[in-house]
């Protein structure tokens, strides 16, 4: 039987058929498949992007992450995974009542608490003057500020340098006022407690504060969220601070001034919320 080439793919195709058994073109000059093999039949050419390779295979459709771009990832108890927030935009602000990222519930969160923002291509996140503050999981040493904030477990922690002893000094009479000796101390650590009091003071005797559950210079036993080892700051010789995490379980979280980097990893406290930060 004679036979005549298929114009599209060049296949053989007997002279009695009307269309191509190969790529499905019509032969009698009418172009196109076959009206009888719909897409995804023998005869028939795939359909959609990627139907020349022959083997593409649809993609489901999703929510979309723009590439280089990050989303939040709210971190439930056990550690578990809860809502994810797609960071799509230029700016993200997150709070109480103001914003695209909102924490009704949450009372220790402003009504417009912090901004997640890109900057030259890199997440950031800043501080929209809220009360409490953000708090930034420490990867490394980091240096600490006199008066600069950090959590451990449930414990928000003050450190400050220490005022010069000036030695007892009488009142205007003269007479000394009668207390326990003071002893030397470089700088101290201050316990916050809720409502904006002051709880446990520390005075460190040399130039470094371990914190943690037991066995160090100050621990707290009943804070479950607080490793055995935690965490320490270190005073150097000219009087500069750094918070190291020391292996803790849930980390060490250092409050920001203003605003700071994120990268992909990264855990920021935002009044009760923990959220991981992940970028494609």
């Amino acid at each position: 039987m004679s036979s005549r080439s298929c114009p599209v793919c060049g296949e053989p195709v007997p002279a009695d058929h009307r269309f191509c058994g190969k790529c499905g073109n019509r032969m009698d000059g009418g172009g196109g498949p076959a009206a009888a093999d719909p897409p995804g039949m023998p005869g028939a050419p795939a359909a959609g992007p990627g139907a020349a390779g022959g083997g593409a295979k649809t993609m489901f459709f999703g929510a979309i992450q723009m590439p280089g771009r990050a989303k939040l990832i709210l971190i439930k108890g056990e550690g578990m995974d809860g809502v994810s927030y797609q960071l799509n935009g230029t700016e993200h602000v997150a709070g109480r009542s103001d914003g695209a990222i909102l924490f009704p519930e949450d009372p220790l969160l402003s009504p417009r608490h912090a901004n997640f923002v890109y900057r030259d291509s890199k997440l950031h996140v800043q501080d929209e003057g809220s009360v409490n503050g953000i708090f930034v999981r420490i990867r490394s040493p980091m240096p600490l500020d006199s008066g600069g904030l950090f959590l451990v477990g449930e414990q928000l922690l003050q450190i400050d340098a220490s005022a010069p002893d000036l030695g007892p000094q009488p009142d205007a009479e003269g007479t000394y006022f009668y207390a326990s000796p003071k002893r030397p101390s470089k700088m101290k650590m201050v316990q916050r407690l809720r409502g904006g009091e002051i709880g446990m003071i520390f005075r460190a005797r040399n130039d470094v504060i371990t914190i943690g559950r037991e066995g160090n210079d100050v621990n707290f036993p009943d804070d479950p969220f607080i490793s055995g080892r935690h965490a320490q700051v270190n005073m150097s010789a000219d009087g500069r601070f750094t918070l190291v995490d020391t292996g803790s379980k849930n980390g060490t979280f250092l409050r920001i001034t203003d605003e700071a980097p994120l990268n992909h990893g990264d855990y920021v406290f935002l009044g009760q919320q923990l959220l991981r930060v992940e970028i494609t």
